[in-house]
């Protein structure tokens, strides 16, 4: 590679792109000129910006690592443990969870033991990171539209259509969405894309990578948003006037709103970083601007376990018995009380139906109830 120190130089690029300032020209793999700003050298994709002190680094690192770890590792153990989580729709959460479990379980202690161990930033790191970072970004992409429609057909959608739904149905397909982005990661990295983030060429997205971006990515978004639409409308079209959903459907589009809340936090966290890459085709831009954001990306794998603790009571209460049981040491029961006369129901069980617009558009069309023990209907399923 050759590489010659300019200052105050305006340089043309290939592109017709003009850089001006300090920098550096630097022949890339296909052997065009680039100009680096003196800047960006101090800046690693892997242990982020040498300005900061290595204490300050190492910390940042492994407080992200370990906060997100055990967030998402309460967040998969809530749907396991709580009763009313215990959904079959509800493991394409801890899908997402897992993923998140991936970045903050491997790509962020990478980085800390690199800063750790004092090495300099190597190209096989800094792939394997990325190339970790992209598999769940798709199959986080992937999972929120199947969330979406899943949340469509549990509240909107018939019973006997629902339960087309199987355990094998729902293994299939979230074994599906991590073959996908495994394979669309691999077929990216033999190309020769116009983007190469450890190798610090930023040349704007290529025609193959905008194509392909649109497919695997912008598709599943529009159809996230479009299916959350219709769910939101269906459903105020359903409850309104004086009509009262059993606490079963409620708790369900509660979490349903959550779910809609965290596809917004991952468009806040990725949308930066997805405009800055369109924005550098026409108008050059750091390399310290792109990781950066990419960082700011990658931290919203910390915090979207938070989100479901806040937002939703349920992973709530499930979080307080995970962190009493595990820190406090306490003995904590996840099973719900049972009855003293001996029947072993739980006094808080009511079993409904959650197709509300089947099943509770109007009151005639629900199943009568089939007992008021305690004064509470229990309804057939």
């Amino acid at each position: 590679m050759n590489v010659t120190t300019i200052s105050s130089l305006g340089f043309s690029t290939v592109a017709g792109v003009v850089a001006l300032g300090t920098g550096v020209i630097v022949e890339n793999t296909r052997g065009e000129p680039e100009v680096m700003v003196d800047n960006d050298l101090d800046v690693s994709p892997v242990t982020l910006s040498s300005d900061w002190s290595k204490v300050a680094r190492l910390l940042l690192l492994a407080s992200l690592a370990v906060i997100g770890s055990v967030g998402n590792v309460f967040m998969i153990s809530a749907i396991m443990v709580e009763d009313h989580l215990k959904k079959r729709g509800n493991a394409f959460l801890v899908n997402v969870a897992l993923a998140d479990l991936c970045v903050t379980g491997m790509v962020i202690p990478a980085s800390a033991i690199v800063i750790l161990a004092d090495q300099q930033e190597s190209p096989s790191i800094c792939r394997f990171e990325w190339s970790v970072e992209a598999v769940c970004f798709l199959v986080t992409v992937f999972t929120l539209v199947i969330i979406a429609g899943e949340n469509y057909a549990r509240l909107c959608m018939p019973a006997e259509r629902y339960a087309a739904l199987t355990p094998g149905r729902v293994t299939g397909i979230i074994l599906a969405a991590w073959l996908i982005a495994a394979m669309t990661v691999a077929l990216q990295s033999s190309l020769d894309p116009g983007t190469d983030f450890c190798g610090r060429r930023f040349n704007g997205v290529a025609l193959s990578e905008a194509l392909g971006a649109s497919v695997v990515v912008g598709v599943p978004v529009l159809v996230t948003i479009f299916t959350y639409l219709c769910l939101v409308l269906r459903v105020r079209r359903a409850t309104r006037g004086t009509f009262k959903p059993p606490v079963a459907f409620s708790w369900d589009y509660s979490l349903t709103k959550t779910n809609i809340y965290s596809f917004a936090m991952f468009a806040i966290f990725w949308l930066p970083f997805g405009v800055t890459l369109c924005i550098s085709r026409v108008k050059p831009v750091s390399a310290s601007v792109f990781y950066n954001l990419a960082w700011f990306a990658l931290s919203k794998s910390c915090f979207n376990n938070l989100l479901y603790c806040v937002t939703d009571r349920h992973f709530r209460n499930a979080y307080v018995k995970l962190f009493h049981y595990c820190c406090c040491k306490t003995t904590v029961s996840f099973s719900r009380r049972q009855r003293g006369d001996g029947t072993g129901r739980s006094s808080g069980d009511v079993r409904l139906r959650v197709h509300i617009i089947h099943s509770y558009a109007s009151p005639a069309s629900c199943r009568p109830a089939v007992a008021r023990p305690n004064g509470r209907d229990v309804y057939e399923l």
